[in-house]
């Protein structure tokens, strides 16, 4: 009997030891496309859903309740010879400490997606090489989701990841594809997101990062009164980047997965000086300016 239950527990052990870091929702659109055959898209689709989840992409151990919540929604919008042109959206979230509700961190959209793929064929990623676009993009804002979401749970802890992610784009700077380079025009590209996410120039981002999910929404269930002044003093943090760097991409990302939430936090409960409050949001975010004229006196 003593044999049975340690064979039991070491295998209870070593498939919490490979438990994977992502439960991943993969969506493979193809609307746009003259395809007879939507088989490929199918299997594109099932391909990366695999990938995703039942690679193991740190050296960290997982339980189950602590993978990391994403969806990755892409959409082509031509296909011919094994390429691809598309755009992928990618969204991850998280739990707050005890409550049921999931606080987005991340909600992004690439519009530079072109790749090849042959169905079948398998994706590995290789942290010494760039062999595929597809597989490097991916690869890429996996560990970006990682970073966010270690971000909010301890000061900085997501930059190794982002470190990660640094590499897989030197890696592509000697490719032809779209989004790895440093650009003069739109700069809401992958290189520019990681490069300021690793920047002390934007430090305040990531402290507020931590700011808001650890130390404000996760003692919400405790103290809503404190969980909302904290909030509303992270504000205060992005006013002071905004100073220094207006319109900078990493506020627009947050705000682009975070300004529904922040107004149902600041409409309902323990008032805040709600006009101050609103004064600093349309500041630091005024495409945001509807949105933040909705939050209740």
């Amino acid at each position: 009997m003593r044999n049975i239950l340690l064979i039991l527990f070491c295998i209870v052990l070593f498939s919490s030891a490979r438990s994977q870091e992502l439960t991943c929702t993969v969506t493979v659109n193809s609307d746009q496309v003259s395809q007879t055959n939507q088989q490929i898209f199918k299997t594109l689709e099932r391909s990366l859903s695999d990938f995703i989840n039942k690679s193991k992409w740190t050296n960290r151990v997982y339980q189950e309740n602590e993978r990391v919540n994403a969806q990755m929604f892409i959409t082509v919008t031509n296909f011919e010879n094994n390429r691809f042109e598309a755009n992928i959206q990618i969204q991850s979230s998280r739990p707050v400490f005890n409550t049921s509700y999931e606080t987005p961190i991340f909600n992004h959209k690439d519009n530079s997606f072109n790749f090849e793929y042959i169905e079948f064929q398998p994706l590995v990623y290789n942290a010494n090489s760039f062999d595929s676009n597809l597989v490097g993009v991916i690869s890429y804002y996996i560990y970006i989701i990682l970073g966010l979401d270690a971000d909010t749970f301890s000061l900085e802890g997501g930059t190794e990841y982002y470190r990660t992610a640094q590499g897989i784009v030197t890696q592509a700077q000697g490719t032809n594809f779209a989004g790895w380079k440093e650009q003069t025009g739109d700069n809401r590209n992958r290189f520019r997101l990681v490069d300021d996410l690793l920047s002390n120039t934007y430090r305040e981002y990531r402290v507020a990062m931590y700011n808001y999910h650890r130390k404000g929404l996760d003692i919400f269930g405790d103290n809503n009164s404190t969980g909302k002044q904290v909030i509303a003093g992270t504000m205060n943090l992005f006013a002071t980047m905004v100073k220094r760097r207006p319109n900078a991409f990493l506020l627009l990302t947050f705000f682009d997965a975070k300004s529904e939430e922040i107004q149902n936090i600041f409409s309902d409960g323990p008032k805040v000086d709600i006009v101050k409050l609103r004064e600093t949001l349309n500041r630091i975010a005024p495409l945001y300016s509807s949105t933040w004229n909705d939050i209740k006196y």
